[in-house]
């Protein structure tokens, strides 16, 4: 669905406002959903146009920084600010925890060598998430979330559409380890992602499936774009492929059974040019026939 800011809780001394002001206009630069959502939540919620950052960084699997009206602003995972030495007060780390066990993400605002606030974004699931994952399951598949949220939401997420296995709290190096050894197992993995931490392991996988509303990185990095930001379009687009190589299959057969057949007797001089003739133009026609079929394949609703 469509990540959006619900709570901003600030340390003392620091307001809402300058908490949404630093990491929305830090947030703004970024392509990631959940920047997004704190971008657009902090220009809602403040009424004013964000500044710009005056320098940016995407620090993949944990957050941006950048420096903002002369300061330098972090935002993301707590492991960001962890690198730079910076720790959540104890209430901050409460008001992370509890947001984290009610299944929302918690973002880590800090500036100038201290943290600042902790932002709650809230994702609630798509209505056809859980038809998707079933109909997946009836084409033979194995489903498999992978994500760098953290567990509870990840939990969360996978046991209200039906998933069974599920890899949280992810750096993108790992998402492409896992598609790695998954595929070490002998199995044909397809990855389907939306995001800029999705482009390494939608590379690796044997089929990278991007979706179309989601970043210009992942798409580029995917075999396939799914154009509809709808994870049923995975499963129309693997029963689309499946039907398109039955159909070469099947006109390969009889091309190949029509030369086999025919060949024998041009060679004995048993068969007349003109009947040769037909049969090839039938067999065309029967191709073509064949694989204009593929044009009555729908989607299912």
């Amino acid at each position: 669905g469509k990540m959006t800011l619900q709570s901003v809780h600030t340390a003392d001394g620091t307001t809402e406002t300058d908490v949404l002001r630093l990491a929305g206009a830090l947030e703004h630069a970024s392509e990631h959903p959940i920047a997004q959502a704190v971008a657009t939540g902090a220009t809602t919620r403040t009424g004013a146009p964000l500044p710009t950052p005056e320098d940016f960084t995407n620090v993949p699997g944990l957050g941006v920084q950048g420096v903002i009206e002369g300061h330098a602003v972090l935002v993301g995972r707590e492991q960001l600010l962890a690198e730079w030495e910076i720790h959540l007060p104890v209430e901050l780390a409460r008001r992370k925890a509890e947001a984290e066990a009610a299944g929302r993400t918690a973002i880590a605002v800090a500036w100038d060598g201290e943290a600042r606030a902790v932002l709650e974004v809230a994702d609630a699931v798509k209505d056809t998430s859980a038809e998707a994952i079933r109909r997946l399951r009836r084409l033979g598949l194995k489903p498999i979330l992978l994500t760098g949220d953290n567990r509870a939401v990840a939990e969360s997420v996978a046991a209200e559409v039906g998933i069974e296995e599920v890899y949280a709290e992810v750096m993108p190096q790992d998402k492409v380890d896992v598609v790695k050894r998954l595929q070490g197992e002998g199995r044909s993995v397809a990855m389907v992602g939306d995001g800029v931490n999705d482009a390494a392991a939608l590379a690796q996988a044997d089929l990278g499936l991007a979706m179309g509303t989601g970043t210009d990185a992942a798409i580029e990095a995917g075999d396939l774009t799914l154009v509809r930001g709808d994870l049923r379009a995975a499963a129309d687009a693997i029963r689309l492929s499946r039907r398109t190589l039955g159909t070469i299959r099947t006109n390969l057969f009889w091309a190949f059974a029509y030369n086999v057949a025919a060949l024998p007797l041009a060679a004995m001089g048993l068969l007349n040019p003109m009947i040769a003739g037909a049969a090839m133009a039938f067999s065309s026609v029967f191709v073509v026939g064949n694989s204009l079929r593929l044009r009555g394949f729908r989607a299912k609703a």
